[in-house]
């Protein structure tokens, strides 16, 4: 399912995210590094460079746009054969290719490097820039990528992409190496790119984890109220749009008033985060979990029927009325819950309607028996 909390990695890919951009194929012959442009010329353009990179950087937070800069300048002035920006999964501690142009640029999607190897993966560990003129005379270089797109790697420049103290990746840049050689101007030129690459990076990172603080709950985890309003219009206008059906389970937890009563209110929450815990962990992938409000919860189930919906409801009470809860903080609670189950279209057709009646079909098990499960138009179901 999805979820809020995992993985810094980022929506920057110039069309998919997660995927490897081939914004046109370079040949070999045409990309090839023309002559630096000597004197004023060149420092004209660089000066415009910087000045379109920082505008970019302060006028949007979109990172696709600041990355499209960089890769135009990229080939403007260095004209490389193909170039990659590779950046650092820190769990797995790999490179992954999450921007790359020029020829075998798909071939790179799936493609990983461990830390330290090949010339990416020293530089990323090393965090040192790296000139290699010809690779078959370093033994650093990593042979496999060339098998992989078809390609001949003849030389390599490739710099760490640095916030302060900590490398996010690297930029690479393959055959951009001339007679002359790779001029001091211009792996200064790339370092800088680089570090508007950083900037814009850990931006991105910023804005994400604002997003997500406003869309989650600070107790369980789960999304919040506000995120479920959002869901619920955009999985009506998906149903609507292809036909589909999704259903919603209202989740409230029985007597929980004694558990806060009895154990006091941070083991009340402590309790609240464990049952949300588990909620997540016992959903589909594609489903989401919210906490709506004390101690309610509301999965949706996109793409569900009525039936499959009855199916998860039924597993839900009997997890949370089965489970031992808090055993890590030396106490054993027991509790059991009320469940409500609505479906869309063939319950409500909006959001409002939607939420009511699961709402509606919960509290008839609430004022009565509770422990149980009830859907709307239906009533109460077993709960074997």
């Amino acid at each position: 399912m999805p979820s809020v909390e995992r993985r810094a990695t980022h929506s920057i890919i110039l069309d998919q995210r997660h995927s490897v951009a081939n914004t046109e194929n370079f040949s070999g012959v045409e990309r090839r590094r023309s002559a630096p442009t000597r004197g004023e010329p060149r420092e004209a353009g660089e000066v415009a460079v910087f000045h379109e990179l920082g505008k970019a950087l302060t006028s949007s937070l979109q990172l696709d746009q600041v990355l499209r800069t960089i890769m135009e300048k990229i080939d403007e002035f260095l004209r490389p054969d193909t170039w990659s920006l590779l950046l650092l999964d820190e769990i797995k501690q790999e490179l992954y290719f999450e921007l790359a142009v020029g020829k075998g640029a798909p071939a790179l999607k799936d493609v990983r490097i461990k830390m330290g190897q090949g010339i990416a993966g020293w530089v990323a560990q090393h965090d040192e820039a790296v000139i290699v003129p010809d690779v078959s005379r370093d033994t650093r270089f990593f042979s496999k990528v060339d098998e992989k797109t078809k390609m001949e790697t003849r030389s390599i420049v490739a710099v760490p992409v640095r916030y302060r103290d900590h490398c996010l990746g690297v930029i690479e840049l393959i055959n951009c190496i001339g007679t002359d050689g790779f001029q001091d101007r211009d792996l200064s030129l790339l370092e800088a790119l680089a570090d508007f690459a950083a900037i814009a990076l850990e931006n991105a990172r910023h804005v994400k984890r604002i997003h997500e603080l406003t869309i989650t709950d600070d107790c369980t985890s789960l999304y919040n109220a506000r995120h479920m309003d959002f869901i619920l219009e955009t999985e009506i206008y998906r149903s609507q749009r292809y036909g589909y059906e999704f259903s919603l389970v209202f989740i409230d937890l029985d007597h929980f008033k004694n558990v806060n009563d009895t154990h006091g209110h941070l083991v009340g929450s402590k309790l609240l985060s464990e049952v949300g815990q588990m909620v997540k962990t016992a959903c589909r992938r594609i489903d989401f979990a919210f906490r709506y409000g004390g101690d309610e919860f509301v999965v949706v189930l996109p793409q569900a029927s009525k039936e499959n919906a009855f199916v998860v409801a039924r597993r839900l009470h009997r997890m949370i009325g089965e489970t031992r809860w808090l055993t890590s903080e030396g106490l054993d609670i027991h509790i059991t819950a009320s469940v409500g189950v609505a479906s869309y279209p063939s319950d409500a057709r909006t959001k409002v309607d939607l939420l009511h009646l699961a709402d509606e079909a919960m509290y008839q098990v609430k004022n009565s028996t509770r422990d149980g499960v009830s859907a709307a138009n239906v009533g109460t179901l077993p709960t074997y």
